[in-house]
């Protein structure tokens, strides 16, 4: 099932699109771009999420990463 929204726009702009009707499927291109902008906002959120869990996580003391690499290494 669909739903059907509406928009308005400047006067000139349909008439640009008017005369674009038969070279452009506007339905299609509209339903498009929202399908993009979701998904872009989705990504969008996420990453903030991602960023602020980081954020909050305990710091490591410096030279840390080096041993556990050096370790890890020599186990082998």
């Amino acid at each position: 099932m669909k739903s059907v929204i509406s928009i308005r726009v400047p006067q000139e702009l349909k008439r640009e699109m008017d005369r674009l009707r038969g070279e452009i499927n506007w339905s299609e291109e509209i339903r498009e771009f929202i399908r993009r902008k979701i998904q872009e906002y989705k990504k969008k959120k996420v990453l903030e999420e991602v960023l602020s869990y980081i954020q909050g996580l305990p710091q490591v003391p410096r030279g840390t990463v080096r041993e556990l690499v050096r370790e890890d290494r020599d186990s082998h």
